[in-house]
């Protein structure tokens, strides 16, 4: 069975990753714009506290610094989660599991679970320092994989909009 969005050798088959409908109500939509400014900023949460996890892991510094920085990122996921939610109901009528976005939203199950580990771990006590950060690191890994999930499903929408478009221009340019 072939993916939604995802290239297949039948033509007839084929389905882009938005229909024209779907996306208008992005396009529409100011979850959009939400989640076009906590992807990044989310980014740069987690570039800053991976520096100060890392420190605390090699020098055995920091690690408040370091522990709290994963809760705030562990916060910035949680809001782009449910912001993202918002945004996939808004645009393909469902709150996660759009198919378009299946696989991302399956993953980032694992992701959210292990972020939501480490609070657990953090607050009760479950873990030692280094393991609590070890924790971080693994969670941190698994956000990585699934931000390149999204990043490489928006460019491949992205071209295939272009290549469609290219088309209905040399379409019209020969009618």
């Amino acid at each position: 069975m072939q993916a939604r969005g995802a290239p297949s050798t039948a033509p007839s088959s084929y389905r882009p990753l938005y229909t024209a409908d779907e996306r208008q109500r992005r396009d529409a939509s100011g979850w959009t714009l939400v989640q076009g400014v906590l992807a990044p900023v989310q980014f740069v949460v987690f570039l800053v506290s991976l520096g100060l996890v890392l420190r605390y892991l090699a020098t055995g510094e920091g690690h408040d610094a370091a522990a709290w920085s994963v809760v705030v990122k562990t916060l910035t996921l949680y809001a782009i989660m449910v912001t993202g939610c918002i945004w996939e109901k808004v645009v393909f009528g469902r709150y996660l599991f759009a198919p378009a976005f299946y696989w991302e939203d399956v993953f980032s199950m694992l992701v959210l679970a292990l972020h939501t580990a480490y609070l657990v771990a953090l607050f009760t006590g479950a873990l030692g320092a280094r393991q609590l950060m070890v924790l971080a690191l693994v969670a941190y890994a698994t956000y990585v994989i699934n931000a390149t999930q999204f990043i490489l499903k928006l460019r491949a929408a992205r071209l295939d909009q272009a290549q469609r478009d290219r088309s209905a221009i040399a379409a019209g340019a020969t009618a």
